[in-house]
């Protein structure tokens, strides 16, 4: 059974995601949060496998409430899914940098939400990957050159990769599945898995989401999602 936080200061919008999630018999909604303040308290309090946070809130925003809860390693196996708009596209990258396993429109399909949740409570899957490539792609490559990366993985760690698990994580960036970079490489689904994860624990990656952000935040992947050449694969790139 996979178990929801819901965050969002619009009562209606909570009961109508609750209705939704609870009517498949493998989703259910543990508790509902007005605020961020209170989202991070439910989530310490609730433990759940997913949260879904709206960004826009009073008093704790969603971005200071992701931030709270992937910064505790009490709530590690809590994935936090941004609930937003296209408008919206900066916080939701700063909300992918704060450690969002990824993010939801609010106006998509309900089928859509359903799977979203299963997707990311196995963390087989970045959410809307193609969107969400190209979202980081824009504001990697918009970033001002006078704000370098300062990230612990940046120098030792990806070092650390071998050549296998850069183009693995270049194709991650890509929006590529498992089961796609298997294919792409002509190996088992289980060898690519297996190369992922290890790329995700050298470079420190809560998931594929964190995965996909220190991709191209520090120049394994560029912004069009062609794995840069391998002279340049460890270069850092400004980022917001």
């Amino acid at each position: 059974m996979i178990r929801v936080l819901l965050a969002d200061d619009q009562a209606l919008l909570r009961a109508g995601f609750r209705l939704l999630l609870e009517s498949a018999s493998d989703v259910t909604v543990v508790g509902e949060a007005s605020n961020g303040g209170l989202a991070v308290a439910m989530a310490r309090e609730l433990n759940p496998d997913v949260v879904l946070m709206d960004l826009k809130m009073p008093e704790v925003d969603g971005l200071t409430a992701t931030r709270r809860i992937s910064a505790d390693p009490r709530l590690a196996s809590v994935k936090v899914v941004v609930l937003t708009t296209f408008d919206d596209d900066e916080s939701v990258f700063a909300a992918l940098r704060a450690g969002a396993s990824g993010f939801l429109v609010k106006d998509l399909e309900p089928d859509e939400l359903l799977q979203a949740v299963r997707v990311v409570a196995r963390g087989d899957a970045l959410l809307a990957p193609s969107v969400t490539r190209a979202l980081i792609g824009a504001f990697t490559s918009a970033a001002a050159p006078s704000a370098p990366v300062s990230r612990p993985e940046s120098a030792a760690a990806i070092s650390s990769l071998t050549a296998r698990e850069r183009e693995v994580v270049a194709l991650v960036a890509a929006g590529l599945s498992n089961d796609e970079i298997a294919d792409r490489l002509v190996v088992s689904p289980l060898t690519a898995k297996t190369h992922v994860s290890r790329a995700m624990i050298k470079l420190g990656a809560r998931d594929r989401a964190q995965l996909v952000v220190i991709a191209y935040s520090t120049g394994l992947a560029d912004p069009s999602g062609i794995a840069p050449p391998a002279g340049q694969a460890g270069h850092e790139r400004p980022t917001p």
